[in-house]
């Protein structure tokens, strides 16, 4: 467990260590030496910071372990270089390992499909006063999956909050929007708005628990697996 320390490492140990399917082979965090903690393991999850997780990646990839990777927060280039380890072991790599987060992702697809002419998108996500990135890796991944909806990219269709007179919305922009405060542990909701009706798809997580297990799960079904990129569509079946 890479980033042990953290609300999540420790959400992820306490979960592994209370199931008879998992063994904790080793934890590190900042300072700590991780060759030596691989030897007995199986596999790697790294929820640790986005400036390490390249060199926790090509670690795993040189000892051919199945690499889980819930840390956010990398730059495209970083990202890339992350994926690329999947040419060498199975690895996940994904914003959110929450089984309902990623029901969500899977039905804004298919209501992106169908809300098209006339709607308008936004993405509100709200968590804890200690988070460091914004917008969360979340909804970032529900950016993409609007933006892939209208044959574009995230970075060209996402607006960044609003202020002064930014004059009315264009037809294609995706609003973003990140809110801070006290101790949530995630707040994620999709708003499909039009003349005359709206909907919206929404998520809260009340504990840490749903995603530390989803870290397990993925760590668990990539046993066996070829090298490859997965995602936890795969780990759920929805593809």
């Amino acid at each position: 467990m890479v980033g042990a320390k953290g609300r999540m490492g420790q959400a992820i140990i306490r979960l592994a260590r209370a199931s008879a399917d998992f063994t904790v082979a080793g934890e590190a965090d900042l300072g700590d030496a991780l060759p030596p903690l691989l030897a007995d393991a199986d596999a790697v999850i790294d929820f640790s910071h986005h400036g390490n997780t390249l060199a926790v990646a090509r670690l795993a990839a040189d000892r051919g372990l199945p690499l889980v990777v819930g840390t956010t927060g990398h730059d495209e280039a970083v990202r890339q270089q992350v994926l690329a380890c999947g040419d060498r072991i199975p690895l996940i790599f994904s914003a959110n390992y929450s089984v309902g987060v990623n029901t969500l992702f899977y039905l804004t697809q298919k209501a992106a499909a169908v809300l098209r002419d006339g709607f308008d998108v936004e993405v509100v996500e709200m968590h804890h006063r200690h988070k460091r990135d914004a917008p969360s890796g979340t909804a970032r991944t529900l950016v993409e999956i609007l933006a892939a909806a209208r044959n574009s990219s995230s970075a060209a269709l996402a607006r960044h909050g609003r202020v002064g007179e930014p004059g009315p919305r264009s037809a294609d922009e995706i609003g973003v929007h990140a809110l801070r405060g006290g101790d949530v542990v995630g707040d994620h909701t999709v708003i499909f708005a039009a003349d005359g009706e709206r909907v919206e798809l929404a998520h809260q997580a009340s504990s840490r628990d749903t995603f530390a297990a989803g870290a397990l799960r993925a760590a668990a079904w990539l046993q066996g697996r070829a090298p490859g990129v997965y995602a936890m569509f795969d780990v759920l079946g929805f593809k």
